[in-house]
Order: C-alpha cells, then sequence, then structure tokens
C-alpha cells in the first residue's frame, strides 16, 4: 500500500499535509537515495506558473543535492516537456511540480523514469520506503550541483513541431490557443506560429495566481467566445500543465477526449499506423467513442479512470493509442505521456489531410447523453455493495440494454460515489441517473 503516492505522484494544498517544504525536502532526499549511484546521476525538475513552485523547487533542489543528485531546472514547461527532456537528457528522473487543473493554492509532485514514462511502482514504494528513514547529508565533495537549461522550452517546441508532418502547414489558418496561464504559455503559439498559423492567445500572462482561472481546458466558455468572435477555424484550449487538451470547432461545439482520440485513431488507422492494434478509454469514457471504434474494426478496452492505467493497459496490450474524455489523449508512437499540444496537432493534420473542417471532422462519432451525480457518504461505508443499491443498477441496466451504460465507482480523492449513466436519449439518462442516486442516498 502506497502512504504518499496516489495515481498521479503526491498532490494537495500548498502549506498543507504533503505539499509543504519540509516534507518536499525529504522527498527530494529520499528520491535522490534511491536514484543514486546510477547513470548520470542527474534530475531534471520542472514547474507550471504557480507562485508555489518557486518554494518547492527549492525544496526539492536542497534535498536531491545532499542525496549527492546533480540537478537540471527546467523553469516552467509544461509536463509532456519534462518526460521528452528527462529521455534526451539521459537523465535518472524528470521531476514535475504541478496540480495540472487545479487552482492555484494547490500542488503536488509526479515524477517521470529515464524512458519518459511515469515511474514504475517498484521506485515509488523504495522512496516512500526511504521517507520513514531519517535524512542525511552526503559530504561537502560529493554535494549535488544545480545548472539552469536555458534553451528546454526551444529543444521542446521543436520536438512538437517534428511530430507534425513536414509536407503539411498550417499557413491560412486562424487558431486560438488558451493556454490557461500555465505552463504552456510560452510554448504552445510558438509551436503553432511556427508552423504558419495566424494565433489568438488567451490565457498567456501568468501571475503566479491566475493558472487555470477561467480558462483552460475546464472553463471553455472564453475560448468559445473568441472562436466565434475572430471567426477562427479552431481553437486549442489546454490545462496549467500542458497534458491534457480540449478542441473548439469553428461553429463553437466542444470536442474531448474521447472525440479527439477517435479522430487520432481513425487516421493512424487510414495510414496503416494502428498496426492492427487498439484503442484503451477509461470506464467514464463515451458509449459513442466504442460504437463508432467498433464500426471502423478497431478493438476498444477500457481501464480505470486515470492516465496512469490507460498507459498501463496500453504497454500489457501493445496497443499505441489511448485516452480520456477530460482530454488526456497518448499516442506512443509519438510521445511517452500524454500532450495537449502533439495531440492538437495529430487532429489538424487530419484535417488538413482531408480536406475538411474540424466540424467536419468529428462528425463519424456520435456521443451519447450522459449524466453524472455525485453522492456523498460517510468514510468506511461502502453504499456499492448494498442490495438496494445493486438492485437500482440491474434494473436500469436491463431497461436500457445495449443502448446505454451505467456505471458507479468511488471517487479517488474524496468520500463520493460517482453515479453514471448513459443513453441514447437525454432525458432516459436524467431519470435513470437521479434513480440510482436516490437508491444510494436512501441505502446511505
Amino acid at each position: 500500500m502506497r502512504k504518499y503516492f496516489g495515481t498521479d505522484g503526491i498532490r494537495g494544498r500548498v502549506g498543507e499535509n504533503l505539499i509543504n517544504p519540509e516534507f518536499v525536502t525529504k522527498l527530494g532526499w529520499a528520491a535522490g537515495k534511491v536514484l543514486a549511484g546510477h547513470g548520470t546521476n542527474k534530475v531534471l525538475i520542472g514547474k507550471d506558473t504557480r507562485i508555489s513552485g518557486y518554494m518547492l523547487e527549492s525544496a526539492l533542489e536542497a534535498g536531491l543535492s545532499a542525496a549527492g543528485i546533480n540537478i537540471g531546472l527546467l523553469g516552467p514547461m509544461p509536463t509532456p516537456a519534462i518526460a521528452y527532456l528527462t529521455k534526451t537528457f539521459r537523465a535518472e528522473a524528470g521531476i514535475v511540480i504541478s496540480a495540472s487543473h487545479n487552482p492555484y493554492y494547490d500542488n503536488g509532485i509526479k515524477f517521470f523514469g529515464s524512458t519518459g514514462y511515469k515511474l514504475d511502482d517498484d521506485i515509488e514504494l523504495a522512496i516512500e520506503a526511504e521517507m520513514e528513514k531519517p535524512m542525511t547529508c552526503v559530504s561537502s565533495d560529493k554535494l549535488g550541483k544545480a545548472n539552469r537549461i536555458d534553451d528546454a522550452a526551444g529543444r521542446y517546441i521543436e520536438f512538437c513541431k517534428g511530430c507534425f508532418p513536414s509536407e503539411l502547414s498550417l499557413q491560412g489558418l486562424k487558431i486560438v490557443v488558451d493556454c490557461a496561464h500555465g505552463a504552456t504559455y510560452h510554448i504552445a503559439p510558438d509551436v503553432l506560429i511556427e508552423l504558419g498559423a495566424e494565433v489568438i492567445e488567451i490565457g498567456t500572462t501568468p501571475n503566479g495566481l491566475n493558472i487555470n482561472d477561467k480558462v483552460g481546458a475546464t472553463s471553455l466558455e472564453q475560448i468559445k467566445a473568441k472562436v466565434l468572435e475572430e471567426k477562427a477555424d479552431l481553437g486549442f484550449a489546454l490545462d496549467g500543465d500542458g497534458d491534457r487538451i480540449m478542441m473548439i470547432d469553428h461553429k463553437g461545439n466542444v470536442l474531448d477526449g474521447d472525440q479527439i482520440v477517435y479522430i487520432i485513431a481513425r487516421d493512424n488507422l487510414k495510414s496503416g499506423k494502428l498496426n492492427g492494434g487498439g484503442v484503451v478509454g477509461t470506464q467514464m469514457s463515451n458509449l459513442g467513442l466504442e460504437i463508432a471504434l467498433t464500426k471502423l474494426g478497431i478493438p476498444f478496452a477500457r481501464s480505470k479512470v486515470g492516465d496512469r492505467y490507460v498507459l498501463e493497459l496500453l504497454q500489457e496490450k501493445g496497443w499505441s493509442i489511448g485516452g480520456e474524455s477530460s482530454g488526456h489523449v497518448l499516442n506512443l508512437n509519438v510521445a511517452s505521456a500524454g500532450d495537449g499540444i502533439v495531440s492538437g496537432l495529430q487532429v489538424i493534420a487530419s484535417m488538413l489531410k482531408a480536406n475538411m473542417s474540424l466540424h467536419d471532422l468529428s462528425k463519424g462519432m456520435e456521443k451519447f447523453p450522459q449524466k453524472l451525480i455525485n453522492v456523498r457518504f460517510k468514510e468506511g461505508d461502502d453504499p456499492l455493495l448494498l442490495s438496494s443499491v445493486q438492485d437500482a443498477v440491474k434494473e436500469a441496466e436491463s431497461e436500457l440494454d445495449d443502448t446505454g451504460r451505467v456505471l458507479l465507482r468511488k471517487s479517488g480523492t474524496e468520500p463520493l460515489i460517482r453515479v453514471m449513466v448513459e443513453a441514447q436519449d437525454s432525458a432516459l439518462a436524467n431519470n435513470w441517473a437521479e434513480y440510482i442516486a436516490g437508491a444510494v442516498k436512501d441505502a446511505i
């Protein structure tokens, strides 16, 4: 059992619990102890634009140095950039200081291994084991040194551009890009401009406190309005650390991660890059995605919610494409981590090859109406085991048959039961979700 690491590193409110200077210094030391003496003996640190990133970066630097690890400081960089640079610099690990789409007052720490993938479970457990030991310090002549990597942004911009087909250009396209005042603010606009697009920027003036504040992939009203106002061809909405994307077509419609995964998978099928493989979604992926892929003859499998579990199932099956409706999209043929910029470029490449607008390109998949209700319960209880709740689920599943889907699951971060129902008709989805949520409430 893990004590500190969750499904996506360690996350919390700054100054409380685990996200404080004392804990993070020791975390850096513990990680350094596990990684010391291997390969380059170097670890990279990158962060998003939260004001607390400076404090946590210094704490990690002190702990790593005390363990004898050299540090490369990347500054504000997207999470997928840190994964990429960890691999290209042959570093032992890359550390990301970010709480993704959360508000500025939260922050977190997550690790990538030398291959650009998230750390293996056994390494995370070894770090946790070191955390239980008293902190020590190597002798002065063995302390780790730190240096700032000044060309990190330029290296990653070139990587993103290299993921776009060289025979294509963004010339003539007007694109609105929303960087959520986060880690892509100095990356995404330059990538699109250098590929030839006319770019209108939103969320590119971070001040340490405005990350994800009414902007970005979790707050789409501004970018939808701007796409319509500017008569743009499409919009990119990235989250605070740049690993997820939502897209907006020229009519102001939102394309979520399921639709983006579908477009990329279909394009890879046409170009022969799918190699007989399938697509991994999650328990929350829309039933419309599964049906649309099945019509194309593409196998589909569901993992637990979380891009970590999507990646695990992709590796287990030897497939390359997967993602979540929240906008995490993986294409292991291109990158080792979910990458909002690269995913958006893959969709645009499909648009240009098909000579279609984003609106028309997305028509192959019809999303089923989905209703999600959260029901709070007391810690220690398990309403999912109660017969009255199970009976309500069976009744709904029998009625919906193969034209809908029911999912009940516990939240991984708070005492909530998430009740989700999909159906071909929105009223039907709403009614059954309310019915099952009522059964959960009554049982509690």
